[in-house]
């Protein structure tokens, strides 16, 4: 605040005394005193309210920050999200698509065709290779004459 060196407070205590008197010096300390102290203490408070307000236009200033910041991920979100939103909708189109053209080239319902299935006493053993001519077929067994009739 003032810088006031101890001669010069002293010299000030001096020219005091000479124009006031050793009667009314006291009062008038007690008055600059208490002046002094109401204008520190009011210098105080100013200086806390400015630092308050300090913090307040910081606090202010990070909240843009943060705001700004919360708009440009909103920003981001909403892009990210359009393009799941397309995504989907060009997957749905085209499982509608494939569904169209698998019910289009379908054939109607019809039963499935059963291959006769051979008697299992008409089976026949085949030698030879592959790729040949079968040779006459092996006789049958039931066709066998019984010994003694023949």
């Amino acid at each position: 605040m003032i810088e006031i060196s101890f001669g010069k407070l002293l010299l000030l205590a001096v020219i005091a005394l000479i124009v006031l008197g050793p009667e009314k010096l006291p009062v008038a300390a007690r008055t600059a005193g208490t002046l002094l102290r109401r204008l520190r203490s009011g210098w105080d408070s100013v200086r806390a309210e400015v630092e308050r307000e300090l913090q307040v236009e910081e606090i202010r200033r990070a909240a843009r920050e943060a705001a700004a910041q919360a708009e440009a991920a909103q920003a981001k979100l909403d892009q990210v999200q359009a393009r799941v939103d397309e995504t989907a909708r060009k997957a749905g189109q085209a499982a509608a698509d494939v569904s169209t053209l698998a019910q289009a080239d379908a054939p109607a319902a019809e039963p499935p065709a059963v291959a006769a299935v051979p008697n299992p006493t008409d089976a026949t053993l085949m030698t030879g290779k592959p790729g040949e001519a079968p040779s006459t077929p092996p006789p049958d067994p039931h066709d066998e004459v019984p010994r003694g009739q023949g």
